[in-house]
């Protein structure tokens, strides 16, 4: 699993269109919500069933080697495999699909595809993850498919799902860095207003995230 930290920094920049590619231009967010993602996989999984439940073990073995991969940002190995010991997180998701290593492959598989930028794909397996009861992998996995749906000029659904992705997680970390792409595709969309309550709400609700830095210059400019 990932040790390392990333800080995200939220940048002022202008509104940005429809067409444009939010995994590039949000690469370190996305990447945080990944890091948050995988620090916590090892507990969410729940190692404590594996001695008693063979199956279980079995799907945590093949999604760790898949996870060395990911690590290394060889998605197409995290992916599809490597011929060897690692059979992938899409063959993963496949075969053990009802336990709960089967499930975050999923959300594992919509990363990887997201990164190389196959958003069709990446949509197919983030929509197949069953969001769970926690404050950080399932948000971290809705801001994903928020962005997805962005790329694929998706935009009501894009904006949707990023709010909805910032309530659930409900915390300085995640929450408002969903809010503002969420504003910044209402911008987008000629909807300033809308824009303005989500930078309100960052400004209001979340004074110790890092975006409160910054988020002045974000009413600044739909005011």
């Amino acid at each position: 699993m990932a040790k390392k930290q990333n800080q995200p920094a939220v940048e002022n920049i202008e509104a940005v269109t429809a067409t444009e590619a939010f995994i590039e231009k949000y690469q370190k967010h996305i990447l945080y919500g990944i890091i948050a993602i995988v620090v916590i996989a090892a507990a969410w999984i729940g190692y404590v069933q594996l001695i008693r439940n063979p199956k279980i073990q079995k799907a945590n073995e093949a999604i760790a080697l898949c996870e060395s991969y990911f690590n290394s940002d060889n998605y197409e190995k995290a992916l599809n495999g490597d011929g060897q010991g690692c059979v992938g997180f899409l063959k993963v998701a496949d075969e053990f699909g009802s336990t709960k290593a089967g499930n975050l492959a999923h959300l594992y598989a919509g990363i990887c595809y997201a990164q190389t930028q196959k958003f069709e794909e990446a949509k197919a397996e983030l929509e197949k993850f069953s969001l769970q009861d926690d404050v950080m992998v399932s948000p971290a996995a809705l801001g994903m498919l928020g962005n997805v749906y962005a790329n694929l000029g998706q935009n009501d659904k894009a904006i949707s799902t990023l709010i909805k992705a910032a309530k659930m997680a409900d915390n300085a970390s995640l929450s408002p860095i969903y809010l503002i792409q969420a504003g910044e595709l209402y911008e987008a969309a000629g909807k300033p207003e809308k824009a303005l309550e989500l930078y309100k709400e960052v400004k209001t609700k979340y004074v110790n995230s890092m975006a409160f830095q910054d988020i002045d210059r974000y009413i600044e400019r739909v005011k």
